[in-house]
């Protein structure tokens, strides 16, 4: 099977998502790309994550093309796509309807670095202007905002994560919805106080030694 390894991951971490709490039903997609066969896997589209198979996990190029299965890929390909073009250092690319990070986008305001967890994305989480879901606008208006950041809310919509492999870009989307969740609830309290920028670029140092030596990227 084509890219059966990353069709595994595709299944297992949609699952994740669900377990998680970041998604409901069909919502949102993931998908990890193979820089050496330039194809990428991704979630089928309106395809529950609990019926999935790795044979449901469709093979793309990165001009948008099925390679390899029956299904639709998602229909936010596009943005994928250009994740991956973009950037050399991402393989991977989660994207929620997580409840805590979605209502921030849907206040259209960034997260900042209310807790230093934010630091999974950078110093802050960017907000990307609303564009229809699945269109070359959405994904035009993801490339313009993310940059060198590891995350983008898309207003009105939901959450993107990326990472080196599935594993960072689910831990990603997972403690940002903490951090969103935490957000909300000081917004509701009073006036939340944010770490400073020299105090996250600290923690973003420390985050990149963070972990096991010699621990997976999946």
């Amino acid at each position: 099977m084509l890219l059966e390894t990353e069709r595994n991951l595709v299944v297992e971490y949609g699952k994740k998502l669900l377990a998680a709490g970041l998604t409901t039903g069909t919502g949102g997609n993931l998908s990890i790309l193979n820089r050496e066969k330039g194809l990428m896997a991704i979630s089928a589209s309106g395809l529950h994550y609990l019926e999935a198979t790795p044979e449901d996990v469709v093979i793309m190029d990165l001009d948008g093309q099925v390679v390899d299965s029956a299904r639709k890929p998602s229909s936010e390909h596009g943005f994928h796509s250009v994740l991956y073009r973009k950037r050399d250092d991402v393989n991977a690319v989660v994207h929620t309807h997580s409840v805590y990070a979605t209502t921030v986008a849907c206040m259209n305001m960034e997260l900042p670095a209310i807790h230093y967890l934010v630091g999974f994305a950078g110093k802050k989480v960017p907000l990307a202007p609303y564009a229809t879901f699945g269109t070359s606008e959405l994904a035009r208006n993801v490339e313009e905002t993310i940059g060198n950041y590891n995350a983008v809310l898309l207003s009105n919509h939901g959450l993107i994560t990326v990472g080196r492999g599935i594993g960072n870009a689910f831990d990603a989307a997972e403690e940002l919805e903490l951090v969103a969740r935490i957000y909300v609830q000081a917004l509701s309290a009073g006036k939340p106080v944010i770490v400073p920028d020299d105090e996250m670029e600290r923690v973003i140092e420390k985050f990149s030694t963070y972990g096991q030596a010699g621990g997976t990227e999946k």
